[in-house]
């Protein structure tokens, strides 16, 4: 299984509990993580079935923006 990295407006909370159920949907439970920290709000993806494209349409369709990072 590998990772991908995306940046992200996702900046709080609250946001985090609007892409759940769709980052679970597309990537399972616990494969994912936002780090808040981050300035970049970085989001990480351990990818098992679902592909950058889907994960980044998934986060987009929910209101969110990513953009895969190198």
């Amino acid at each position: 299984m590998k990772t991908v990295q995306f940046k992200t407006n996702i900046k709080c909370s609250g946001c985090i509990a609007t892409v759940t159920p769709v980052l679970n949907e597309v990537a399972g439970q616990d494969n994912w993580e936002v780090d808040l920290q981050s300035p970049d709000k970085v989001l990480t993806v351990a990818i098992d079935k679902a592909g950058k494209e889907e994960i980044q349409q998934a986060i987009e369709k929910a209101g969110y923006k990513a953009e895969a990072l190198a």
